[in-house]
Formats: structure tokens, C-alpha cells, sequence
């Protein structure tokens, strides 16, 4: 069952136009489904109320549809957050008379630069998401698998549900997986794929696995489930920090501010900040509220939700 993870932000409720809504909080997802392909969207429900709702929204991406409606400053902060995750593989779909020339000054040097423009026409927006989504993933790690959760609850008769995308690898069932940042360990008793049942879920693959061994309050928004050896927790980082160019404000010791990896969106605080000969690049040493659950090599976005108009400082590459 092939299946496409698609962001759709900078314009509430586009993915009506795709797809049926399900779970809706401070992000909403829509679902559809034509043969055996699969779309999973999400949007920013919240946005630009909470900045957190974009960042999950942005984050949860393998491609991306960015509706230009106009040029104000959430145009620009949406843009921001997409270049700070690494949201590389998109589409711009340009409405109310705005022509690619009218945004390419502001998208330059953005991973957004690299986003093909398209036309909004819905029908044919969501036939090229199912060709997109039937294109052939290529080979997948067979010896590990991660599930980044964004979701969880209780079902009578079944007990502890996740939601989640796998971000890697394979789960099966009757998999033990460890969950992070946490210290416990959960069997998955069942999965399914779209209200499918399955045994097994590959890299792409939205999933409900119910869980043994775990319970409800072990599954906050953000909790990464892997057998992968390469997972790590960090609590204190350091590390070389790429503010955006219209970033302003220095950061300082003692300023708190957020850093979101996954669906993670944890608080830090800054503890050092060494200047580099780059004025866009900083090296912070962050003092984070609770542990961060991540790769080396991994990419975080650098936000400050007190910043005004400008909320998204930048990016930083975890140690």
C-alpha cells in the first residue's frame, strides 16, 4: 500500500480539496485513498495562533504543498520554517493573480527555491500527489525501524493506540521497540495502515499500532519508538547554529527559546553562544527542558515564539 506524507501549509484548510479530514487538535489530518495508494496531509490548524502547530506541520512532510495566498509576513514565516526543517521536495501553488515572479526574490537561497510552481487546479494537484505517492520507494533497512508518534489513546477492548509515520526502516509485529526519550519498552500487537490490518510497515507508511507494555502517559506527542542502535537522548547540545537572514536578535545566555526535531518541540535554554566570523552562524550551547530524541546528523529548527513577527531564528545540525 503505497502511501505519500504531504504538508500542506500557508492556506487553512486546502486539503479539503484532497481528501477526508480525521484527526483534528492543534493539527488536522486528511486521508484519501484511490486503489491501494494512500495520501496522509497534514495542516496547521492552529497556525499562525501557534507556531508549534506550523512546525509539526512542516516537519511531518516527504513533500510539501505551499499555497501562496499573499505576500505578508506569514507568507514569509511559513517559508522560513520550511527552509529551517530541511522541507526539500515541494510544490508551490500559486492563487488570488500571484506569479512565481512576484515571490522569487524572497524564496532565493530557501530550500523553497527549489519547489516547482503549479497551477491551483485541485483535480489535478491531487492526481499528481497519487503519481508522486506510486513512485517507487527504493530499498528499505529491513533490520530496524522508527515511529515517530504524533498522536495517542485508549481503545476499549485493544488498550493503548499510536499514531504515527514511520521515519525509517521496517516495524513488524510483535516488534519490541524502545520508546524515547523515555526508558520503557512497548510491543506492537497490531498495525494498521488506513484502517487496514497488516504485519508489517515500511519507511513512509502511516501507522496505528497498538501497544503492549506501555501505557497512555508514555506516549506524549513526540515519542520515537526504534529498535535502531543509533538513537540517542541529549539533553545539553552544542553545536553550530545557521541563523536565517532576516534573523535580528543575538541570542544571549539565559534566553529561552524552542527547538523542534520531529514531532518533537521541546524548550532550551541558552547557556553559551560563541560568535563565529559568519554573522549568520553562532555556536550554542542549549540546556533543553527535557531530553531530545534524535540521529547525529539530524537537523533542528531553531524557533523564539516571543519574537513578534519574526519566530523562526534558524536551523542547527545535531551532534
Amino acid at each position: 500500500m503505497p502511501n505519500l506524507n504531504v504538508a500542506i501549509v500557508g492556506y487553512l484548510e486546502y486539503a479539503k480539496n484532497f481528501g477526508k479530514k480525521s484527526t483534528e487538535t492543534d493539527i488536522t489530518f486528511y486521508d484519501a485513498k484511490r486503489g491501494e495508494t494512500t495520501l496522509s496531509m497534514l495542516e496547521p490548524s492552529r497556525y499562525p495562533e501557534k507556531l508549534s502547530s506550523l512546525f509539526y506541520a512542516a516537519s511531518f512532510g516527504d513533500y510539501t504543498f505551499f499555497v501562496v495566498d499573499k505576500l505578508d509576513q506569514y507568507f514569509g514565516e511559513v517559508l522560513l520554517m520550511l527552509d529551517a526543517v530541511g522541507a526539500r521536495n515541494g510544490a508551490l501553488v500559486l492563487r488570488n493573480y500571484i506569479a512565481l515572479d512576484h515571490v522569487t526574490k524572497f524564496i532565493k537561497g530557501t530550500v523553497v527555491e527549489g519547489y516547482i510552481a503549479k497551477q491551483d487546479d485541485p483535480v489535478m494537484l491531487r492526481d499528481e500527489l497519487f503519481t508522486l505517492a506510486e513512485k517507487p520507494r527504493g530499498m528499505v533497512n529491513l533490520d530496524f525501524g522508527t515511529v515517530v508518534i504524533d498522536h495517542a489513546f485508549n481503545v476499549r477492548g485493544i488498550g493503548t493506540v499510536a499514531l504515527g509515520v514511520v521515519r525509517e526502516g521496517t516495524i513488524n509485529k510483535h516488534d519490541l521497540l524502545k520508546t524515547f526519550p523515555g526508558t520503557g519498552k512497548a510491543e506492537v500487537r497490531s498495525i494498521q495502515k488506513h484502517d487496514d490490518d497488516f504485519d508489517i510497515a515500511e519507511t513512509g507508511d502511516r501507522v496505528g499500532i497498538a501497544l503492549k507494555g506501555v501505557e497512555l502517559e508514555d506516549l506524549p506527542r513526540g515519542t520515537v519508538l526504534t529498535n535502531n542502535k543509533a538513537m540517542k537522548n541529549t539533553q545539553i547540545i552544542t553545536a553550530e547554529a545557521r541563523l536565517n537572514p532576516f534573523w535580528s536578535i543575538t541570542p544571549y545566555v539565559g534566553m529561552v527559546i524552542q527547538i523542534g526535531n520531529w514531532m518533537q518541540f521541546n524548550l532550551a535554554r541558552v547557556s553559551k553562544a560563541e560568535p563565529t566570523q559568519d554573522t549568520r552562524k553562532i555556536i550554542l550551547t542549549l540546556e533543553l527542558d527535557k531530553p531530545l530524541t534524535h540521529k547525529t546528523g539530524d537537523t533542528a529548527a531553531l524557533m523564539y515564539v516571543d519574537g513578534g513577527k519574526l519566530r523562526v531564528m534558524g536551523s542547527l545540525k545535531l551532534p
